[in-house]
């Protein structure tokens, strides 16, 4: 990797493998350890086994308000009752040692980061096909039949966004799609 600090935001219908390439890829650079996956704050309590500033940076809905209204985010939702948020602070701080920062987003989170930081660079991962998609998901066992429906029914609407991306990946293969992605942000 080069030293100029960058910010990556990757987006992709669940199921598509963000989780395994990001792992590939951080497992690529253990010996620069140049790479760094962005924390959110939320408003949630901890659980058992979460740390403060490792799994998320924990705080009151007061404090995350008044970071709203100081604009340090650079994106941020609502979700079952919790704030979300991407803190510019971080992401800023790790650029500027040269970190390149992942941000593991939805599409519409994406389009907020790319308006703050133009220069990111973004990569949309795409299943090999919808079928494809939904034997994965099927597969891994994990989410109720409803959930996966619900997602089933979203990634269609997600996949036609993906012009919208600087690059655009097809995971058939995932140590192709990890190399891939690997050589993107060193030559970019």
């Amino acid at each position: 990797m080069n030293n100029k600090g960058k910010l990556v935001v990757i987006s992709a219908p669940s199921g598509c493998g963000k989780g395994t390439i990001l792992k590939g890829l951080f497992d690529l650079d253990k010996e620069d350890n140049s790479l760094v996956l962005s924390i959110s704050m939320t408003t949630r309590p901890p659980r058992a086994t979460e740390q403060d500033g490792v799994d998320y940076f924990f705080v009151s809905r007061d404090q995350f308000e008044k970071l709203i209204d100081e604009d340090q985010f650079i994106e941020y939702a609502q979700f079952n009752g919790n704030y979300y948020g991407t803190p510019r602070s971080f992401i800023e701080k790790c650029i500027s040692e040269g970190k390149t920062v992942f941000l593991e987003i939805e599409v519409q989170g994406a389009e907020k980061v790319r308006a703050k930081f133009p220069d990111c660079v973004s990569i949309f991962i795409l299943p090999p096909s919808l079928e494809e998609l939904e034997k994965r998901l099927r597969g891994r066992q994990t989410d109720d039949p409803k959930v996966i429906e619900k997602r089933l029914e979203i990634a269609p609407i997600e996949i036609a966004r993906q012009n919208e991306f600087d690059y655009r990946v097809v995971n058939d293969d995932v140590d192709r799609a990890i190399d891939e992605i690997y050589n993107i942000i060193k030559n970019h």
